[in-house]
């Protein structure tokens, strides 16, 4: 899933790709992935854009007062095309969800990989009536997003978990299961630690930890193409996906929690006091 690094990434690669351009036309190949039906796609065609922006983990294409939002949810990404086929788009089940073509001929596709569709389009006329983006929490790279603002935060989470802490979006806008497992690694923190738990140290080093590694991660992905962002968060990432290798830390070996629809990863040694987490759909296969 993009997360706020790639999508932030994802955001400056259309930005200046799309600078002054206007929308020819955009088109749509699942029906299912457009949320909303009035402005109607077609009030795009003819537009200047003017800006792209991220917002959480929400892509925002800003055309003349309207705005086509993303949110590219599991499995969704975007492809960039120097030049459209003119063949116009048809409703179909392969992984093309739409299509925005400039008027240069050039233009991207949105794509979904996977079973579970989930990707959300929205044509606006102000992003607060995407439900998603009005309910987004601070962005934790504001200069505005102090550590008296976090600690707030997570003070306020009462005992929920600090993974489910860092990746509720009304509570932190951007940061989803990937970052939630390297933010907690960095600071050496059980995703299951209740997060009216934490020292005063604790709190300093989960702060410290969830800007830096958000920040070294845009940084890594800076002038990259769409095409290459993948691979680079891939082998960014110290613990997250690498279950069963060894901690770039500590040595041990990294562990996984599974659940419905996805996993977590993280160190014992670093994390746990050496204590492996409980698994608890693991633990119901083996009865």
């Amino acid at each position: 899933m993009p997360e706020l690094p790639e999508v932030h990434a994802l955001a400056e690669d259309l930005r200046a790709r799309l600078d002054s351009k206007a929308v020819a036309r955009f088109e749509l190949a699942a029906f299912s992935a457009l949320k909303t039906y009035d402005p109607p796609p077609t009030a795009l065609h003819g537009l200047v854009i003017d800006g792209v922006q991220r917002r959480g983990k929400f892509l925002d294409v800003e055309a003349s007062g309207l705005h086509l939002a993303f949110h590219l949810a599991l499995g969704g990404w975007m492809r960039w095309r120097d030049s459209i086929p003119r063949k116009p788009l048809r409703m179909g089940k392969g992984p093309l969800a739409a299509r925005v073509v400039l008027d240069d001929d050039s233009g991207f596709d949105v794509t979904e990989a996977g079973t579970q569709k989930r990707l959300a389009i929205y044509v606006v006329r102000d992003l607060a009536d995407v439900p998603g983006i009005a309910r987004l929490g601070p962005d934790p790279l504001d200069d505005a997003f102090t550590q008296e603002v976090f600690v707030g935060i997570v003070r306020s989470s009462g005992r929920a978990q600090l993974k489910g802490t860092l990746r509720d979006q009304s509570k932190i806008a951007g940061v989803g299961n990937a970052y939630s497992d390297e933010i907690l690694h960095a600071a050496k923190l059980s995703p299951y630690k209740p997060s009216n738990s934490l020292t005063e140290t604790e709190l300093e080093e989960l702060y410290a930890a969830l800007r830096g590694v958000l920040t070294d991660a845009i940084a890594r992905s800076e002038g990259l193409a769409a095409s290459e962002l993948k691979a680079e968060k891939k082998s960014g990432l110290r613990v997250h996906g690498r279950t069963g290798e060894a901690c770039p830390v500590c040595g041990d070996t990294i562990r996984e929690v599974s659940f419905a629809d996805r996993a977590m990863q993280y160190c014992p040694t670093c994390q746990t006091g050496g204590k492996p987490l409980a698994d608890r759909r693991m633990s119901r296969l083996l009865k």
